[in-house]
């Protein structure tokens, strides 16, 4: 155990500011957390709709390949030749059936076998390409969502996920049959536990646009699933009414069938977050880059039974509402910096809403609580090994 050490609060809704800034907590926050007993999302398999088509990411630090191969396979990879490590491929996506090494012209198949080397009979006595195919961590799919983990001790998928799998299963349209719209792609200058710690009591306070459209909130819960602390919201879907300061007022139209599943959000820890907000279905994929800063990658879906006109406005409503300059969330990134630049200072960020006890654990939670997120807080001071302090 590396010697790094922060004494937590005794309550429960207290967090050491600490947390948010200390430099030295990050490598081992990578170790334990990131490269450690944690499934995270990397992909939705509707990215890679047709045989030979493959992403590039890099989940903290480490880069991966996800292909689907001839068979319609999706298959995840290990980002470098097996024969001494160079990074295999650098477009971000594209279509290839077989991947080519440029340092040594190794040529691994969508399969990750290897076919071909020059010169083996110059090899190692017993060379056999069967024994030298692309390195693979541990992946599982739901719903077509792809999780990875780097430990070989990470309990199964749909233990991590616990109840909130039925929240996500919802989100994604219940069938997890998506068809990818676009991305936007922005880093943060924070620290990826300042972009996570996003709670329900913000929303109408910070966020101009539920006001400016007379947007009031819909009937709703807030819980957390499993020990990890995933927060879940399920909350009926309020379309705003009065004035508005819209000229399309379609733009903020709900086609979908049920209002009463008409918003959805599924925060994973430790850095994943999923909103289904009127018809907006949006993934978003974040890793930290280093300790004062966070890529997120949001990825926009329609459904593949969508008609053309639902997939426009699923188009438009992605384009202007939920990205990092949404009209609903534009907001976002300035806090996550300012939060970032105020935690900086000494003490503890307090948690008050929604806190009936500071002395217990909670797992049910009003819709607009922030302490939803003091579950995953105690999750994270477990597995740092940080102490609480005495009475």
């Amino acid at each position: 155990m590396a010697d790094v050490t922060l004494t937590w609060p005794k309550n429960y809704n207290e967090v050491p500011k600490a947390a948010f800034t200390r430099s030295d907590l990050y490598s081992e926050e990578i170790k334990r957390i990131f490269h450690g007993p944690e499934w995270h999302p990397v992909a939705h398999e509707s990215e890679l709709p047709n045989p030979g088509d493959f992403r590039t990411i890099r989940l903290a630090g480490i880069p991966l390949l996800i292909s689907r191969d001839e068979g319609g396979e999706v298959r995840v990879f290990y980002n470098a030749c097996s024969h001494r490590s160079n990074q295999l491929e650098t477009a971000v996506m594209g279509n290839k059936t077989e991947f080519e090494c440029p340092y040594h012209r190794w040529l691994f198949s969508a399969k990750g076998e290897l076919v071909g080397c020059p010169n083996p009979r110059e090899f190692v006595p017993g060379f056999d390409k069967a024994d030298y195919p692309l390195g693979q961590p541990r992946f599982e799919l739901f719903y077509g969502l792809i999780f990875v983990t780097f430990s070989a001790e990470t309990e199964p998928l749909d233990q991590f996920l616990g109840e909130s799998g039925e929240t996500l299963r919802e989100l994604m349209a219940s069938d997890g049959r998506l068809k990818l719209l676009g991305y936007q792609k922005v880093r943060y200058d924070s620290n990826w536990k300042g972009y996570n710690d996003n709670d329900g009591y913000h929303a109408p306070l910070l966020h101009a646009a539920f006001k400016m459209l007379n947007w009031q909130g819909g009937k709703g819960r807030q819980y957390t699933a499993t020990k990890r602390g995933h927060v879940c919201f399920e909350s009926a879907l309020s379309v705003a009414s009065g004035p508005s300061v819209l000229k399309d007022k379609d733009l903020i139209a709900f086609k979908g069938q049920d209002p009463s599943v008409g918003s959805r959000i599924v925060q994973l820890f430790p850095t994943f977050v999923s909103t289904k907000h009127l018809d907006v279905i949006n993934l978003r994929f974040a890793t930290p880059i280093d300790a004062e800063t966070t890529e997120v990658h949001y990825a926009y879906f329609a459904h593949q039974n969508d008609d053309a006109d639902m997939l426009r406005h699923r188009l438009r409503q992605s384009s202007n509402l939920l990205g990092p300059c949404g009209l609903i969330s534009m907001e976002d990134a300035s806090i996550f910096h300012r939060i970032h630049i105020g935690s900086h200072t000494p003490g503890n960020a307090i948690f008050q809403k929604g806190v009936r006890d500071p002395g217990k654990l909670e797992s049910e939670f009003s819709q607009n609580d922030e302490s939803g997120n003091l579950p995953r807080w105690e999750y994270y001071r477990s597995v740092m090994g940080f102490e609480r302090a005495e009475a």
